[in-house]
């Protein structure tokens, strides 16, 4: 392989992957993604294990190189799910080059980084020149919360010196060293069902009853503490003639350190009805611990910014951001964790979602030198 990472070669492999939709629920669009994904490594010394999707969902693949010793290695981490449904591509979100901007659903968050990462490991592979031992993880389900895979990432994280999370770039291509916990809750109401007009005192709303706990919740919100609480998805009634009998809805919570998670998940698993008679059923917890930045993170910072500057590009390091990520895992293990290593763009879960060409052969040859320099 060349020294030199091919930008247009990078942008064909790329753009194949994302005309390849890959919603999380989806398993079968997983599998062919996954299949895409195995293809690339074929005859190269990488050795590859796919583990069968569970609930459900789609498969894992587990990629190792690198010196075959039994020392802490390096740890990569990409998901190959989106957000967007299948048939984003062929409406209003089509694959398409405008200028610097590659267009396309999953193109920044985050096949974009998935993509580059790879060629980069791929690079490593062959020449031999890792001093650690590599696994590169491409996951499932990630943009739901990684409920099958928290195991395996757990797992190996424990058996890593330092975790490489290829999420996007924030900001102008901003490094990642920091995120919020994550809780999610789901909140079901019952009440009692009743004619909303011949006998409408005979009910007891649902409805009425989650929106006085909807407040409540929202009400928690702190920015001053960097706690948010957010109610995104609710349901219920039966017809607008009828008082409520169930109402469904989801809580969102977003910490920065452990203690609140725990304080804020404490109250909002301990809500009581307003009404006596309704019942109120609150399940869920803490999805992802937060991701607080140690000295080690800062370090492995410090080294990757001056791999940087070698390069050509600042690294600039971004605020604590809300979004999780399944570096989220890895930090909270106390491994050195470096995320936000993908592709540079903007966009991300919308119908304007685009990485920028330019930051492909940069940013994986940043990641070449990091999985040859760590040690």
């Amino acid at each position: 392989m060349t020294s030199e990472f091919d930008t247009d070669a990078m942008v064909a492999g790329l753009s194949r992957w994302v005309l390849e939709e890959s919603p999380t629920r989806d398993a079968a669009a997983i599998n062919r993604m996954i299949d895409l994904v195995a293809a690339e490594v074929e005859g190269l010394p990488i050795a590859v294990e796919r583990l069968p999707g569970r609930q459900g969902l789609g498969d894992t693949l587990v990629m190792r190189a690198g010196p075959r010793t039994d020392a802490k290695g390096i740890l990569v981490m990409s998901h190959v799910d989106t957000v967007h449904p299948k048939g984003t591509i062929d409406g209003p979100l089509p694959l398409r080059r405008d200028g610097d901007r590659l267009y396309g659903p999953g193109v920044y968050d985050m096949k974009g980084g998935a993509y580059l990462a790879l060629e980069a490991f791929k690079r490593v592979a062959v020449a031999g020149s890792a001093q650690l031992p590599i696994t590169f993880l491409f996951t499932p389900d990630e943009e739901i919360g990684s409920p099958t895979t928290r195991e395996i990432i757990e797992d190996e994280g424990r058996r890593a010196s330092y975790a490489l999370v290829t999420e996007p770039a924030r900001d102008g291509g901003k490094i990642v060293t920091a995120r919020k916990g994550v809780g999610r809750f789901d909140v079901r109401v019952e009440g009692r069902p009743a004619h909303s007009g011949t006998s409408h005192q005979l009910g007891r709303s649902a409805i009425r009853e989650a929106a006085r706990q909807i407040l409540d919740i929202e009400a928690m919100t702190d920015y001053g503490r960097g706690i948010t609480t957010t109610v995104g998805l609710v349901s219920g009634g039966t017809a607008a003639n009828v008082i409520p009998h169930f109402t469904y809805f989801s809580v969102d919570l977003r910490v920065i350190n452990e203690a609140d998670g725990v304080a804020a998940g404490e109250k909002i698993l301990s809500l009581k009805p307003y009404d006596p008679d309704v019942k109120l059923t609150v399940t869920g917890g803490m999805n992802r611990p937060a991701y607080v930045k140690t000295d080690e993170i800062a370090r492995l910072l410090a080294h990757a910014q001056q791999l940087a500057a070698d390069i050509g590009f600042e690294l600039v390091d971004s605020p604590m951001t809300g979004g999780g990520s399944d570096g989220n895992f890895t930090a909270a293990l106390g491994v050195p964790t470096l995320d936000g290593l993908g592709i540079d763009g903007d966009g991300a879960h919308t119908l304007q979602e685009y990485g920028l060409i330019s930051s492909l052969a940069p940013r994986a040859r940043l990641m070449q030198r990091l999985l040859e320099t760590l040690a």
